[in-house]
């Protein structure tokens, strides 16, 4: 099992969302987040005055699926993601150890 973490742009949400439900990913936490990158933010023109914008509004996705899944996740979220400019964002993966569903005790693969 793998838990995928993806900083996406806010307006993408659902451009990702619906496809990883058409593959089978059948849960995902969503996280309002501010954050940067190697831009350090950006600057931005209000009422003539300019000002810095360091902490870019951006969607947290975390989603623990089965193996199976994980390469066509990352192809969807990547492939709706992907705009070649800066701040499209990242994807990050990694190992998850056990998962365990409170309400029936189920775990492993069946508890996701």
């Amino acid at each position: 099992m793998k838990l995928l973490t993806a900083i996406i742009r806010p307006n993408i949400l659902q451009e990702v969302r619906e496809p990883l439900l058409a593959i089978g990913v059948c849960g995902l936490t969503v996280t309002e987040a501010r954050g940067y990158g190697r831009q350090q933010g950006h600057t931005e023109l209000y009422r003539g005055a300019e000002y810095r914008v360091s902490f870019v509004p951006k969607i947290k996705l975390e989603i623990a699926l089965d193996d199976a899944l994980l390469d066509q996740a990352v192809e969807v979220i990547s492939g709706v993601a992907k705009t070649g400019r800066f701040g499209d964002g990242k994807l990050f993966i990694a190992e998850l150890d056990q998962v365990l569903r409170l309400r029936t005790g189920e775990s492993g693969v069946f508890a996701l």
